[in-house]
Parts: C-alpha cells; sequence; structure tokens
C-alpha cells in the first residue's frame, strides 16, 4: 500500500525486452534500506524490487502491466523521469489516501492552463472509470494523491500547487500525456455496494 506522496523522483537508465521488460531506475533512495522484494511505486505502478546497486534498483514489468498502464501508451525509455514512492510501513504517516499501485487504466490530458500559482489540468478518463470519479474525492495521478476539482461526463479537472510541481514530474506535463490513473478504492467499493443493492 501507499499513500501518494512522492518521496523521489527517479530516472529510467536502461530497459531491456526480456520474456518481461526489465527497467533499471536511478533513484537518490538509501538502497541499503530497500529489500530485494520490495514494492516501490514507480508513476504509481506498484512494481518489485528485483535488483539493486547503491543508487538504482531494477524492476520486471509484464505485458499485462505494460498494456493497462501508461508504460505501453508512452514508453519507458532511457532518460524518462518517474514519480516514486516505496511502500506504506506501520506507523508511517497518511498524508495523501490509500493506494495500492494497480493502475486502473490511463487518462489523457486534455487541457492545461494557469489558475494563480497553481496550474489547472483537465483530463479525459475511460468511459468505465468515469463514474468512480467525484468531485472533491480523490485519485492517484502517476502516483500522485490528487483531490478532484470537478467532474463532467468524463472529463475531470485538478490543482496542481507549485510545491507538488516541484517535487514530482506534474511540473513537466503536457497536453497528450497519457497518465496512469487509479481510483479511490473507497469509490471503487461504494460503487459495488450500491450495484449489489
Amino acid at each position: 500500500m501507499f499513500t501518494g506522496i512522492i518521496t523521489d523522483i527517479g530516472t529510467v537508465s536502461n530497459v531491456e525486452m526480456r520474456g518481461d521488460m526489465r527497467a533499471r531506475i536511478a533513484c537518490s533512495y538509501d538502497m541499503a534500506g530497500v529489500d530485494l522484494g520490495a514494492s516501490i511505486a514507480c508513476d504509481g505502478v506498484c512494481l518489485t524490487v528485483v535488483d539493486k546497486g547503491a543508487d538504482w534498483f531494477d524492476v520486471d514489468i509484464s505485458a499485462e502491466t505494460i498494456s493497462k498502464t501508461n508504460i505501453g501508451a508512452n514508453g519507458w525509455a532511457s532518460g524518462k523521469r518517474l514519480n516514486l514512492e516505496r511502500a506504506l510501513r506501520v506507523g508511517d504517516e497518511l498524508g495523501g489516501h490509500i493506494v495500492s499501485g494497480h493502475v486502473d487504466g490511463v487518462a489523457l490530458i486534455e487541457g492545461m492552463h494557469d489558475e494563480g500559482d497553481s496550474t489547472r489540468i483537465t483530463f479525459r478518463a475511460p468511459d468505465a472509470l468515469a463514474r468512480f470519479i467525484a468531485p472533491k474525492g480523490s485519485v492517484a495521478l502517476n502516483g500522485t494523491s490528487l483531490t478532484v476539482n470537478e467532474v463532467e461526463g468524463n472529463t475531470f479537472g485538478i490543482n496542481v500547487i507549485p510545491h507538488t510541481q516541484a517535487v514530482t514530474t506534474w511540473g513537466t506535463v503536457r497536453t497528450g500525456d497519457a497518465v496512469n490513473l487509479e481510483i479511490d478504492t473507497l469509490a471503487r467499493y461504494v460503487a459495488r455496494l450500491a450495484e449489489a443493492g
């Protein structure tokens, strides 16, 4: 489990296609404190550390994960920057919301404009996921816990404050980018209960 509070920006340093994709990600984490088999959310995708060095870790990415995330839409290549978050530990502060790292789909950035010091971003969600997104609810976008401002059909908007832009990859996104979308777990279960009722 994760919180959607990004703790590092990693950089893809190598990608190799085998049976699965193997990616090496450079980071500033103290890798001595990260066990093999640990989970790290990479742009919101929960991935397992399969090898590591002083300032890098390797992950294997299955074809299923590639097909369901922006890894398939955008591709990962050397130099790609990623939002990183280590798994939640008992006693950690829950500053965002509960995030599983299981991406539900890919949203597209449809528009961006400055609003005060923040940037207002409008997304188009897949039709099957749009009903789970509610104003003032939470979503994880590229692993970042964000608050939904408004929803209209399958489009929704969020504001990204300057701090978030500075400590994540949100300062470099552009219109047309594909973004990993994980809907709020509570929204998923409330909708499921409503269907059963």
